[in-house]
């Protein structure tokens, strides 16, 4: 998700050159501008979990590790999304939505587009159809044929409409593209636990899909920790394990999402850095032998830590295969 602003792109032009024909006066960008996601409306938390490793979460030393150890991954899932706006009417923004998910197989150590399910790239726009009566009476059939639409105007679950203030209808439309790309991730994850013959490596949790959170083949790890699963001493243990260390095994049963066993996992030395250095959640289904699962996984991930992810800022957590899906999806989207 870029922040900076650029020329709109062949596709946001021709969607332009139609709204400007439905749309008397809009006011056109002169450069088509991305925007950064909004922060996440709930405050950081921290969440008790159940520990179903042992009676108390502890620290344990991932063992049998070594540099050249093997992972078992044989594929990545990673999605993108960008947001640009590219006009204005009556103040109001006029949004251009893109997402994209793909699937990377490894084969022969280096990485390729998985071939049953090719990657896609989906792109809609956003307005707020109830603030906009001239589009409504010169019809917005002809642009639906074309470009799906997406009304930032629709009432929430108490029937009150959103304001038109112009940062609330784009906050509104960056949340329904975000809505956008997990479906598409979601969607491209279903197809491999369902097809694929290997582990998957996806960047984020797995709990949104019943099918995902319920199949040995999919492993979530989880960059950001805006909740940590973690009260009292044992927050303590987790920011401080080493590197090479997890914690105990935990489930995770979020609202409306499916159940999962999670831990935590330090991939990089954390000396002098910030306590969230190196540090991973991640989510597997659920599991006999979850020791054995949670150490070999572990193994896993903390071989995928090279080759680095430079120059990314993230390379403490992202790993390369992850990498490789976030530049392939730029490049085609």
């Amino acid at each position: 998700m870029l922040a900076s602003s650029s020329g709109p792109d062949a596709a946001s032009r021709a969607a332009l050159r139609l709204l400007m024909r439905r749309l008397p006066g809009v006011s056109v960008m002169d450069g088509a501008a991305s925007v950064e996601p909004f922060a996440a409306s709930d405050p950081p938390a921290l969440r008790a979990a159940s520990v179903i490793e042992g009676t108390e979460l502890r620290a344990v030393r991932v063992p049998d590790f070594s540099p050249e150890a093997k992972s078992g991954f044989g594929a990545f899932l990673d999605g993108t999304q960008k947001v640009q706006i590219i006009a204005h009417h009556g103040g109001m923004p006029i949004v251009i939505g893109t997402v994209s998910a793909a699937v990377r197989i490894r084969v022969d150590r280096r990485l390729t587009t998985w071939a049953q399910e090719p990657p896609r790239v989906e792109r809609k726009i956003y307005l707020p159809l109830r603030y906009l009566p001239a589009l409504a009476e010169l019809g917005a059939d002809g642009i639906q044929a074309r470009w799906p639409i997406v009304d930032t105007s629709t009432a929430d679950k108490s029937g009150e409409y959103p304001s038109q203030h112009p940062a609330v209808l784009l906050e509104r439309a960056t949340r329904a593209v975000d809505q956008e790309r997990e479906q598409l991730e979601d969607w491209m994850a279903e197809a491999w636990c369902a097809k694929g013959a290997t582990p998957i490596f996806m960047d984020g949790g797995i709990s949104r899909s019943a099918s995902v959170a319920s199949s040995s083949l999919a492993v979530g790890v989880i960059k950001s920790h805006r909740t940590l699963y973690v009260e009292g001493d044992a927050l303590g243990i987790v920011l401080g394990l080493r590197k090479g260390e997890r914690s105990s095994v935990f489930r995770v049963s979020p609202r409306s999402r499916s159940s999962v066993m999670s831990w935590y996992l330090r991939l990089r030395g954390v000396a002098g850095r910030d306590p969230l250095w190196g540090l991973v959640r991640v989510e597997v289904a659920e599991r006999e032998r979850l020791s054995d699962r949670a150490n070999e996984i572990s193994r896993w991930i903390m071989a995928e830590t090279t080759p680095l992810s430079l120059p990314d800022g993230r390379w403490d957590k992202l790993a390369y295969g992850v990498r490789d899906c976030e530049e392939f999806l730029r490049a085609i989207s």
